[in-house]
């Protein structure tokens, strides 16, 4: 509670200003018509109501004058035709502003997906960086969010300022003391409800909770991976009282919010009447005492209650500017967030013809981990090295593999390549040597050779298929509807496919032999494989790996005998090293972890 009372504290690291120029820079560049558009409506609009303030006082004058009635139809015709040609213009830049605000709010999230994309890994899992992440999607995930409501917000802002400085020369004539008694009712009022509008804002986490568990349910509910257990477990009930316990939850919530503006909107109503009371004593009193015709009456009361919405409206929209300023400033600090790795300024990998990984005294804690997963581990792997890295579950495999292949680095110790830390170089280029197949892999919904190549442009279906051929997935591909060019999943494509689990790690492994990288790291590539299909890859390991460096992840000790070397994972170390046979000969974990697993394939043992 005390770490949420500071956060909320937090000065942000840009004001207003700071934020309209940076959101004005982007429009520069990505559609300068925004600018253009929000002057000109701002124009359009006092202009507009400049006409609307006149035209009754106007003719209502050429009434009290005895004017011809061409006279006051020609009055009547010139006030029709401006108010025609001012809403005409308005509506065309209002029918064309929105694609040119869309387009600036685009650029902003082309940057945010650029970031999510490319920032070291170790800030994914950082609770900080996914908080701002979060904060900065909500602030593009619509037309009434920030970084596109922004353009509104100044448009209204500079008709109010310009309405009010035109009303001010209107009303000139006017005792100085009831425009003071109508601004401070104005100020009254715009507290009371910006007290309404900060209750809202200041719940809004509060409230996009609900949304946000809400949109969770239903896309589980719907969801094609969760149809069969949703179905053979009987979860329909239970979704559904989940669904209205959280719809009671925003309800309460909904309640609170309308007593709160119930009671501002009656503040806002006294307010209103008192103003309008006064200024009506005041122009009866002209009217009586100063000779006020009917036409300037009604010219100063109109001016005078419109003068209290220019006032009312710059409060608020500045209330608004700096709301949606907060958002923005979350946007640029998410983009800005510190990158704990190289990339550009690092330096490039020297090409060489083999690359040894060494880990010296290695240590790793995951943020808010009370212990190490790996701890004072050294390991060298070798060029062209089969190393297999075996252990129990939470071992520390995939976390070990994690840190050679630069996703992490660690707390403590170092990490080498051909001798040099890897930290002083370019990561993505680092990453290129690596082809790897991880416990959680991604599988996009493009057609299999896109996913396979991880492109759209310059494929080599010659390469795709000796990559298929070596991941078991040949006959496979060769019975869908449209071979390589069928589609993957049924989120995108209504003619996609579903692999089954097998199928799927076969091919991400056809993905990561595609690439080709000098490294090859293979993360529990067997686990959704039946043991057929597993041997069939066993067979196939060192044609896959000729000529390359590769590491084994697993837990099934049986995969390992084609490795040079093994080591086996234990209490965040390397507890065991050897053959197979060797640490068999030993007696130790690794042999009796793989006397219980050899016990299930073998006829005759009591278990």
């Amino acid at each position: 509670m005390v770490k949420e009372k500071i956060q909320k504290a937090k000065k942000p690291k840009y004001n207003t200003l700071q934020n309209v120029g940076w959101m004005v820079k982007i429009a520069w560049k990505n559609g300068k018509r925004v600018l253009l558009f929000c002057v000109l409506t701002a124009i359009l609009e006092v202009l507009f109501n400049l006409v609307q303030l006149y035209i009754a006082p106007e003719v209502l004058a050429r009434v009290e004058q005895k004017t011809p009635l061409w006279e006051l139809l020609t009055t009547i015709g010139v006030f029709t035709a401006a108010l025609f040609i001012v809403h005409g213009f308005k509506e065309y830049i209002r029918q064309n502003t929105l694609f040119p605000r869309v387009d600036v709010r685009s650029a902003v999230i082309a940057k945010i997906a650029w970031k999510c994309n490319v920032t070291s890994y170790p800030n994914t899992l950082d609770a900080n960086f996914v908080k701002l992440r979060e904060k900065a999607h909500m602030t593009c995930e619509g037309n009434s969010q920030a970084t596109e409501h922004i353009w509104q917000t100044i448009t209204m802002l500079l008709k109010n300022v310009g309405g009010l400085i035109v009303y001010l020369t209107i009303l000139s004539r006017i005792d100085f003391l009831l425009l003071l008694v109508v601004i401070a009712t104005c100020v009254a009022g715009f507290f009371v409800s910006r007290y309404t509008n900060n209750w809202r804002y200041a719940h809004r986490d509060e409230e996009e909770n609900y949304f946000q568990k809400k949109y969770y349910l239903r896309t589980k509910s719907e969801s094609v991976e969760l149809a069969k257990d949703i179905r053979i477990f009987g979860l329909q009930n239970w979704l559904n009282e989940l669904l209205d316990q959280i719809h009671n939850l925003y309800l309460d919530f909904t309640l609170r919010c309308e007593r709160v503006e119930v009671l501002a909107d009656i503040t806002e109503s006294v307010l209103t009447m008192a103003r309008n009371g006064i200024a009506y004593v005041y122009l009866i009193n002209m009217a009586l005492n100063e000779g006020l015709s009917v036409s300037e009456f009604l010219l100063y009361f109109t001016a005078v209650t419109t003068f209290t919405t220019w006032v009312m409206g710059i409060m608020q929209e500045m209330s608004t500017l700096h709301k949606e300023s907060l958002d923005i400033s979350c946007v640029r600090e998410f983009l800005e967030y510190p990158e704990p790795f190289k990339f550009e300024e690092g330096k490039e990998i020297p090409a060489a013809d083999g690359y040894e990984l060494k880990l010296e005294n290695v240590s790793y804690r995951y943020p808010g981990a009370d212990k190490d997963t790996i701890h004072g581990l050294t390991l060298t792997v070798h060029p062209g090295e089969r190393l297999a890295i075996v252990g129990l579950n939470g071992a520390g495999k995939t976390t070990l593999v994690k840190l050679l292949c630069g996703l992490l680095d660690p707390t403590e110790g170092l990490v080498l390549l051909n001798g040099k830390d890897v930290r002083g170089f370019n990561r993505r280029s680092y990453y290129d040597l690596f082809s790897a197949v991880f416990q959680e892999f991604s599988v996009l919904d493009v057609t299999v050779a896109e996913e396979i190549a991880q492109t759209t442009e310059g494929i080599d279906y010659d390469k795709i298929a000796n990559c298929v051929e070596k991941a078991g997935l040949t006959t496979t591909i060769e019975k869908l509807p449209k071979g390589m060019q069928t589609h993957v999943g049924r989120e995108v494509y209504l003619d996609g496919v579903l692999f089954s689990g097998g199928q799927t790690q076969r091919l991400m492994l056809a993905r990561a032999l595609y690439k080709d990288g000098p490294i090859l790291l293979l993360d529990e590539p067997t686990a959704a494989l039946d043991p057929i299909a597993e041997n069939d890859i066993y067979m196939k390991y060192s044609e896959m790996t000729q000529g390359k460096t590769s590491m084994f992840i697993s837990h099934r000790l049986a995969s390992t005998r084609f490795c040079d070397r093994i080591i086996f994972v234990a209490d965040g170390g390397v507890k065991e090293e050897g053959t197979h046979e060797s640490l068999l000969a030993l007696g130790g974990e690794y042999a009796n972890l793989f006397e219980v697993q050899s016990r299930y394939y073998q006829e005759g043992k009591e278990f």
